[in-house]
């Protein structure tokens, strides 16, 4: 059973997922991020790939994926550094970024190393849906990974409902159509937009992400969802402590209560 249904399945609620980037602030330091949040309690981890024009991502992780490939990250120097992390990480790993860097790779080759390194889901926020059903969804599924899809408030409910029916693991529920970066709090409309896509009743589990960075708005994402998907604030984290990710995500906890 691929683990992210295996997390989904035994834990429905506050789950807390976090996003750093691969490289930054420390080149080698990628695999200790991650066994560090796994022994912290983390639920589920999501992977950055550093590419040069990251058009969803706000200036923090800009900055950190701008750091990475400075440092000299690239996705075949990711996978070498997840080689061998299913030792000792039992939760769900996924690898979030975008398709210029995958399809120069090879989609089929990337898909293959996934498999070799136990990464269980795939997000690329700038591949169209159209094309994720005619030439992704089936190579993906061969390997065993999940593709998750994003939506936000503008997404129309037909789309919603094709995403629900078409993909797995679960969805990624951006909380609005700006680009990632801590918030303070969730106004109406978007609580509105919480309501409306839990009230549809959909197949998969939802995670909500972009903006959450301290108890309030990780308190609203878990109230409609699944639970919430920590970045930027993360990340703003891994930076100020030089790269110990202990730190970093002890000082997050705190923030979230």
């Amino acid at each position: 059973m691929n683990r992210i249904d295996k997390l989904f399945g035994s834990k429905r609620e506050r789950l807390l997922s976090i996003y750093f980037c691969a490289g930054a602030p420390k080149l080698d330091g990628t695999a200790e991020v991650i066994r560090t949040l796994a022994r912290e309690g983390v639920d589920m981890i999501e992977v950055g790939i550093p590419f040069s024009d990251p058009i969803a991502d706000g200036p923090v992780i800009q900055a950190a994926a701008s750091q990475a490939l400075r440092n000299g990250m690239s996705l075949e120097l990711l996978f070498r550094q997840l080689e061998g992390i299913r030792k000792d990480v039992d939760i769900p790993l996924i690898l979030m970024g975008y398709l210029n860097p995958v399809a120069h790779y090879g989609f089929e080759a990337f898909c293959r190393r996934c498999q070799d390194v136990g990464v269980d889901g795939l997000i690329l926020p700038d591949l169209p849906f159209k094309d994720y059903l005619e030439s992704y969804k089936a190579v993906a599924e061969r390997y065993g990974l999940h593709f998750i899809m994003l939506i936000t408030p503008e997404t129309s409910e037909e789309r919603v409902r094709l995403i629900d029916a078409n993909t797995s693991g679960f969805i990624y529920m951006v909380s609005s159509a700006a680009t990632t970066g801590a918030q303070k709090d969730f106004d109406a409309r978007k609580q509105a937009y919480f309501q409306k896509i839990n009230d549809m009743q959909l197949r998969l589990p939802r995670m909500v992400g972009f903006g959450i960075s301290n108890k309030q708005t990780f308190d609203a994402a878990c109230k409609s969802a699944a639970g919430g998907i920590i970045g930027s604030r993360f990340v703003t984290l891994l930076d100020q402590y030089d790269g110990n990710a202990g730190r970093a995500i002890r000082h997050l906890k705190e923030d979230i209560g």
